[in-house]
């Protein structure tokens, strides 16, 4: 079906895109870790938080390449009827929001003592 394998090669260039992005703020991350120690600098709480920032945002794009993932391979599924298709897809975005709301919610509150770890 040329409708899915368009839809799969749109999917595996978001995964591109979102993979370079979460490459280019670790190594933003870094370097500016490295800038902080090379000059001695103290981070104040918010200056802190704002670093966990970017550990965020690389596991919200992780979340939604592996929600892309998991839909790819259910529209792979050849035997799968639309309304199954359907109940697959939208467990998919299920998890994927949960996902989302586990981290990314905590940016908009500013409730990061609440057990959300940190790598």
């Amino acid at each position: 079906m040329q409708f899915v394998q368009t839809l799969n090669r749109l999917l595996e260039h978001i995964k591109t895109v979102e993979r370079e992005t979460i490459d280019l703020t670790r190594e933003g991350h870094l370097q500016l870790v490295k800038f902080i120690e090379k000059s001695s600098l103290r981070l104040d709480d918010e200056m802190l938080e704002v670093m966990q920032y970017q550990d965020i945002i690389a596991q919200q794009l992780s979340a939604t390449i592996e929600a892309i993932e998991t839909m790819q391979a259910h529209l792979d599924d050849k035997e799968v009827g639309l309304d199954e298709m359907d109940d697959k897809l939208s467990s998919v975005l299920k998890r994927a929001q949960e996902k989302h709301s586990a981290f990314g919610g905590k940016t908009q509150h500013h409730d990061f003592d609440d057990g959300v770890e940190f790598f």
